[in-house]
């Protein structure tokens, strides 16, 4: 790779009711990675598991133009507050079927049939790139590490995300 690497502008949602920002490992973790690989963590925030909430949120981070990337860390599971899904579905323009698989079938390696219980998804609304993953630091660690940190780099090839949410690009390259 020798074209230098375009930063996204990141922003981080950690989905709990228990969670502050000293207890909050995964969005700690996804902070840190994203860092680490050269982007830039636009905002980060908390938010109660609530349907109405989460959707404010990721809605105003897909209006706000200096939010290319979303990443939510927290409920996709299947308990009575898991709500993350259905709070984030509705706003995609456009779903990233493979994601989800994919995740599910790194996670196998980790956790085995455990990993059916992920609901995690990634789509596309607005040219912001969004991806909602579990809430464990380690589920949050799989997906960046096998998943994300490529997609995210405007250099991998043959294709990625980040050149669908760069401006200036906005197609693959």
């Amino acid at each position: 790779m020798s074209e230098a690497m375009i930063p996204l502008r990141i922003a981080v949602l950690t989905v709990s009711d228990t969670r502050d920002f000293n207890s909050d490992r995964s969005g700690a973790l996804l902070a840190e990675r994203l860092a680490g690989a050269g982007h830039q963590l636009a905002e980060r925030r908390i938010v109660i598991d609530d349907v109405y909430r989460i959707r404010a949120v990721v809605s105003e981070w897909i209006a706000d133009p200096e939010v290319q990337v979303i990443l939510t860390t927290g409920g996709t599971g299947f308990t009575g507050r898991d709500s993350t899904p259905e709070a984030v579905s509705v706003l995609l323009d456009k779903r990233i079927e493979g994601f989800g698989e994919q995740f599910r079938q790194l996670s196998w390696q980790e956790i085995g049939s455990s990993t059916i219980q992920s609901r995690c998804l990634g789509g596309l609304a607005n040219a912001t790139a969004i991806f909602c993953l579990p809430g464990s630091s380690g589920a949050c660690r799989t997906a960046w590490d096998g998943l994300l940190l490529e997609q995210l780099d405007s250099r991998h090839k043959p294709c990625n995300f980040a050149n669908l949410v760069i401006p200036e690009r906005g197609q693959h390259v």
